[in-house]
């Protein structure tokens, strides 16, 4: 049975919350036979992956489903198994507060499990603030059936950020050929706090064209917003095709594409 827990940290307080499918308690056995390479603190975390090492992007309001799998190896009784994102220390450090999913034991050999677990990350129903964008660190722990645990260091970086997004307007609709098309748009980006887009000047966003019939967009200029986030430019019309933004992101903003907007050029 998959349980689901809610792990983080909230005014300074390590918290784990279970939410058990059923209300059945979640407890799971490991086999008893001694595995090679058992850490001393009781079991030992390999093969963890978080979103496949691709950034975790976070907006206002959409919870945000994000896969991650690891390998446990103990001779212990054991129950919760997971991995988490921390900054500081593995076991006393700061927690990236979301809810997890974790599937049973996939057995792989004698006290060997390998687990699929999903991270679940909702600015609507939990405090997120802007500094909690960027570089996490990947941790693993288990709690032992009557007591006690492990939690180790894996040795993986996960950056967490803020999503962007990008309007795009091309006008005039038709146009001459040869003619000036002025385009123009916004670039905003998510305030966790107050669960809003504002605006985010003086990016470096690129407008890309794609011709009627092509199936892929070339990046034709690249021009930076202002302060308040706006941008405009003006191109010849040489061919009917589609305009679009696209702006690839920072350490702690996430990329954004605007919609397309399509010109007939007569």
């Amino acid at each position: 049975m998959p349980f689901r827990t809610a792990i983080g940290d909230q005014m300074g307080k390590q918290v784990w919350r279970v939410l058990v499918a059923g209300g059945a308690a979640a407890v799971f056995t490991a086999v008893a036979a001694v595995p090679a390479g058992a850490a001393e603190g009781g079991a030992s975390f390999t093969r963890v992956q978080v979103n496949g090492g691709k950034p975790i992007v976070i907006g206002v309001s959409k919870e945000v489903a994000v896969p991650a799998s690891f390998r446990m190896t103990t001779t212990r009784q054991w129950k919760w198994p997971a991995v988490f994102l921390y900054r500081g220390s593995a076991g006393t450090g700061e927690r990236l507060w979301h809810a997890i999913e974790t599937s049973d034991c996939i057995q792989v050999g004698p006290g060997v499990c390998d687990f699929d677990e999903t991270m679940y990350f909702d600015p609507s129903v939990w405090e997120m603030r802007n500094s909690e964008a960027g570089a996490w660190k990947v941790g693993a722990e288990v709690y032992f059936k009557g007591g006690g645990g492990d939690t180790d260091d894996e040795g993986l970086t996960v950056h967490v950020k803020r999503n962007s997004r990008l309007t795009v307007n091309a006008s005039p609709e038709p146009v001459a050929k040869g003619a000036t098309i002025t385009v123009t748009g916004k670039v905003t980006r998510a305030v966790w706090q107050t669960r809003k887009y504002v605006s985010y000047g003086g990016r470096k966003v690129s407008l890309q064209f794609k011709p009627a019939g092509a199936a892929s967009y070339t990046t034709v200029k690249k021009v930076y917003a202002n302060a308040s986030g706006a941008l405009r430019t003006t191109v010849k019309a040489s061919t009917t095709g589609t305009w679009r933004w696209v702006y690839y992101g920072n350490t702690t903003i996430g990329p954004s594409t605007s919609s397309g907007d399509n010109v007939v050029v007569k």
